[in-house]
């Protein structure tokens, strides 16, 4: 029997597969199988997954044109015979305890879903530095069944989904799916709010196994030029909630708050020359909901509040505004960087 099935979505990686590919080959879970699904690579990403897949059966290749990161995901997870699915992206790499710690947990609770704590890692010359990041601030969170509708906090935990395994029934009991539009990113929000809002129960462990690269050049999380692909996201977040009254009744103003900042945290990110444009689009969605009565101010603090408020009247403004305390900012950096060296210009001239 399979335990875990694990998705490795691929596309042109060469460079950090084979990392990737040798720490699921070292599991500790035997009972694994590994679905490498390459998203029409032109680089030689493709032949490694071959050669993986001569050494140990438990690999299996599979092909396609190019189609974009969702389409990736909801066919490798369609190919999974597992009990639970599991995901790891091909510039990463996992600890050898990882799954066969969160199918024990999966089993001890009977879970849906167990996700984890994981660390943030780059390399420079040579040298890995890595980062432990906490999925959860609270401890008393960890390690504990949540119940579906339970504690809307866990909506506000770290918004990923390869830090976990998913039993599969559920998955498609649920007809629980990535976001497919082509060339899009940040499709893993729709997965992790899905997962989150049917999961019965869902469990966090208090320990990491993951490894998150940074220094990917390729990564979504280094690329400015997808403007509105967070816009796309959320809409078919939307969509999803609207379609379950349930989700909708409990969680319709959940959706909102994680809108407003992660479209707040797409705009600090995106190239200069697509700010207003995007802020354009943040206020008229906002403003649309307002009128609506969607959305209730008094659910965020006052300084995001009156944020949205001036994006929402006036997104040039806001942008002009913006722009203008981010200089004085880095004006203020520079004054006290240089009164720093003149301290240690004087300090050393009197030694």
């Amino acid at each position: 029997m399979i335990k875990v099935s694990i998705v490795v979505p691929v596309y042109n990686v060469s460079k950090f597969l084979p990392e990737c590919l040798n720490s699921i080959k070292k599991q500790k879970l035997k009972e694994i199988e590994v679905i490498m699904v390459d998203d029409g690579s032109t680089d030689n990403s493709l032949q490694i997954l071959n050669d993986f897949a001569k050494i140990d059966k438990r690999f299996k290749v599979i092909t396609k044109k190019n189609s974009g990161y969702g389409n990736t995901m909801n066919l490798g997870m369609a190919m999974a015979s597992g009990e639970y699915v599991g995901i790891v992206e091909s510039d990463d790499y996992v600890d050898k305890n990882m799954f066969f710690n969160l199918y024990k947990t999966a089993k001890k609770f009977n879970a849906d879903v167990v996700k984890s704590n994981y660390y943030e890692f780059s390399t420079k010359n040579g040298k890995k530095n890595q980062l432990f990041i906490k999925a959860i601030n609270d401890d008393s969170f960890y390690d504990r069944p949540f119940w579906k509708f339970e504690n809307d906090n866990i909506f506000h935990f770290q918004m990923n989904t390869w830090t976990g395994i998913y039993r599969t029934a559920f998955l498609r009991e649920n007809n629980i799916r990535h976001n497919e539009t082509p060339g899009a990113s940040y499709q893993d929000n729709g997965f992790f709010f899905q997962t989150v809002a049917l999961a019965n129960p869902i469990v966090f462990s208090k320990k990491a196994y993951y490894h998150y690269r940074q220094d990917n050049p390729n990564s979504s999380i280094n690329n400015k030029g997808k403007v509105f692909c967070m816009c796309d996201e959320y809409k078919f977040i939307r969509e999803f909630v609207e379609a379950h009254p349930d989700i909708s009744r409990r969680y319709f103003h959940i959706f909102l708050i994680k809108k407003y900042f992660n479209y707040f945290y797409t705009y600090t990110r995106i190239a200069d020359e697509y700010k207003i444009s995007f802020l354009e689009r943040f206020a008229k969605e906002f403003k649309d909901s307002y009128k609506k009565g969607e959305f209730d101010d008094f659910l965020m603090d006052y300084s995001e509040i009156s944020k949205l408020k001036r994006i929402m009247e006036n997104p040039k403004q806001f942008y002009y505004d913006d722009k203008i305390w981010c200089l004085n900012n880095k004006v203020l950096e520079l004054e006290n960087y240089k009164n720093y060296l003149k301290t240690e210009m004087v300090t050393k001239n009197e030694k």
